[in-house]
């Protein structure tokens, strides 16, 4: 099955918002063996939205709109929908039924005509309930083609697709396995690795695809397999995963997209029952943001100083003037006490600290830009590793944030064997 994702609103189109619901509905459909094979965004105007759906007219099997949905005269959905396919509006009763009670039971105040109208859909399209909110999905076929309309209010659109479109979508049609196999290393650049595995992707089965999806400091390897055959695709994948780790075991830290260096981190720390914290200065609590992103961070995660200015690293972390007079404010001294200073001040296992010029000036600091240093304390050290990232700044930043993660995740790894 192939399907084309539409989002409809000129707030995406001026940028005002970005558009997120295009790539949960696509990881949604490649979960049940739907290929996705455009996204498109359009603006709220009728002769436009007519176009779209006439030029993907049994062109893919699926259509799915979001946005539009809402009560105000400029959420025009429902109407066009209603030119394409012929159809008038009526009131759906249980649609009805549940906008009065979200409005009147829930919000406590009058429900007025505009929500009341919130219940008017295509005579012929199929209702998908939409429990979170007042605006229900809809589901219309014109030949070949099923169009389906979401409301773009992201939580809305995620419970309708998980509740009433997958399963109806796997209920009645039939649809070949994909199944993804992602790889994450770290430490070596994507031109790199590629050059190490390049006899081993050559050797790769005609129905497995590979894609390079590279950050700074980190390269993900995704491995694709279609076909009818559940069980071959799944053991071609494990046989040629087990082949690359044999090439590039060394920067290998993890397995599956889910499986980020920040979740496994979480997971070793939880298991030893230690505990971790940052103090960021050139990363500006970037560290913070992606290990308090894992659900569950709590249970090991104590906080994070960020000590931008240098009068904070001293009265905060407990930075000796002298070092960063003799030293400056970037160097492994700096780093060093930093480390030391949030692990005392936060109580924990372990701790890393960051300091550096990541530009595009140079700050309180004579060192290149680009130049950095991270700290890593554990329970019996604390060690310091320097690095140049060059520019931009966000490069900078990202690098620095990864490579300090990937330096962590080894040393609990080592202190868990000493």
């Amino acid at each position: 099955m192939k399907a084309t994702i539409v989002t409809i609103g000129d707030e995406i189109l001026i940028g005002q918002i970005v558009d997120t619901n295009s790539g949960y509905i696509a990881k949604a459909l490649d979960k049940i063996g739907v290929q996705t094979t455009e996204m498109l965004s359009i603006s709220d105007d009728k002769q436009h939205i007519l176009n779209t759906f006439s030029s993907l007219q049994n062109k893919v099997d699926l259509v799915i709109i979001t946005g539009g949905l809402g009560p105000t005269k400029d959420d025009i959905t429902k109407h066009t929908f209603c030119e394409y396919f012929d159809d008038t509006l009526v009131v759906n009763q249980a649609v009805l039924a549940h906008v009065t009670e979200m409005i009147e039971g829930f919000y406590k105040r009058p429900i007025t005509q505009l929500n009341k109208d919130q219940a008017l859909v295509p005579s012929k399209c199929e209702v998908l309930f939409n429990k979170m909110g007042t605006a229900p999905g809809m589901w219309m076929k014109k030949e070949n083609t099923v169009y389906i309309s979401l409301p773009g209010v992201p939580y809305e659109m995620k419970y309708i697709v998980e509740n009433e479109i997958i399963p109806k979508i796997v209920k009645e049609y039939k649809r070949p396995y994909i199944i993804h196999k992602t790889i994450l290393t770290y430490g070596q650049g994507e031109s790199l690795v590629a050059e190490r595995i390049e006899d081993w992707e050559n050797n790769l089965p005609e129905f497995i695809k590979l894609a390079y999806l590279p950050n700074p400091g980190r390269v993900r390897l995704r491995l694709t397999a279609r076909g009818e055959n559940k069980e071959v695709l799944e053991k071609a994948i494990q046989e040629n995963v087990q082949s690359l780790a044999k090439i590039i075991g060394d920067i290998i830290v993890g397995f599956d997209e889910d499986e980020t260096i920040e979740v496994i981190i979480g997971r070793l720390l939880r298991q030893q029952g230690k505990t971790i914290a940052t103090a960021e200065s050139c990363t500006g609590g970037k560290i913070a943001q992606m290990l308090t992103a894992v659900s569950g961070a709590s249970h090991y995660f104590r906080g994070s100083v960020v000590s931008y200015a240098t009068d904070t690293k001293i009265s905060v972390l407990g930075v000796n003037a002298k070092t960063i007079e003799k030293f400056t404010v970037v160097s492994a001294a700096v780093a060093s006490e930093m480390a030391e200073g949030i692990k005392k001040l936060m109580k924990t296992d372990y701790a890393i600290a960051t300091t550096g010029n990541a530009g595009p000036t140079k700050g309180d600091a004579d060192a290149e830009v680009g130049t950095v240093f991270i700290a890593i304390a554990t329970p019996a050290t604390v060690f310091v590793e320097e690095f140049n990232f060059g520019q931009p700044r966000e490069k900078v930043i990202d690098r620095t944030a990864n490579k300090a993660l990937e330096i962590m995740q080894a040393a609990i790894l080592k202190n868990a064997f000493n």
